[in-house]
């Protein structure tokens, strides 16, 4: 497989070299590439060793940081990049399964929190030990640890600029 970052310039059919790609997308493909392989393998694991899928651990994550271990609905799927009906969904599933809980919202009618119960809490415990070997093979083993500072602070500051775009409001990007 050849990597988007040293083969700018790609063969089509017949032997043809097609134009060069834009460097800017280069970083981007290789971030979405790597995100998706760790992501394959982390789940594979997870459902393999723990019969539970990541989208299922991440919600148990993200319930046992939250404080008192809810977080409303709406909240829940900004946490996890899903639709409000994707995650409603999976917290059906997490909540047939004893591990989340649905909670009314005692000041609005309509709203709705995920609590996490103590058997979720339990399942998310045993289920841990997978998901951190697999990120120290498939994802810390690949960035050496003295670079981990300067990668943690590219990834937040991607998070601040696109935050800061869209609470702007610009949709063109800066100029470089």
């Amino acid at each position: 497989m050849t990597s988007p970052t040293t083969h700018p310039e790609a063969t089509g059919a017949g032997g043809r070299t097609e134009p060069p790609i834009d460097p800017r997308l280069l970083p981007w493909i290789a971030f979405i590439r790597a995100h998706a392989a760790v992501y394959r393998r982390l789940d594979a694991e997870l459902e393999t060793e723990q019969a539970l899928s990541l989208p299922d651990y991440d919600a148990l994550v993200q319930l046992a940081l939250a404080e008192g271990r809810r977080l409303r609905m709406s909240e829940l799927a900004e946490r996890m990049v899903l639709t409000r009906s994707g995650v409603s969904r999976l917290v059906d599933r997490l909540a047939a399964e004893g591990f989340v809980e649905r909670v009314a919202c005692a000041t609005d009618a309509r709203g709705a929190f995920a609590a996490l119960t103590d058997a979720g809490f339990q399942r998310l415990r045993a289920a841990s030990p997978t998901h951190l070997r697999g990120i120290d093979v498939h994802f810390l083993a690949g960035i050496p640890a003295a670079d981990r500072d300067a990668f943690l602070r590219v990834l937040d500051g991607i998070m601040i600029a696109s935050t800061a775009a869209c609470e702007s409001g610009r949709e063109d990007p800066p100029a470089t």
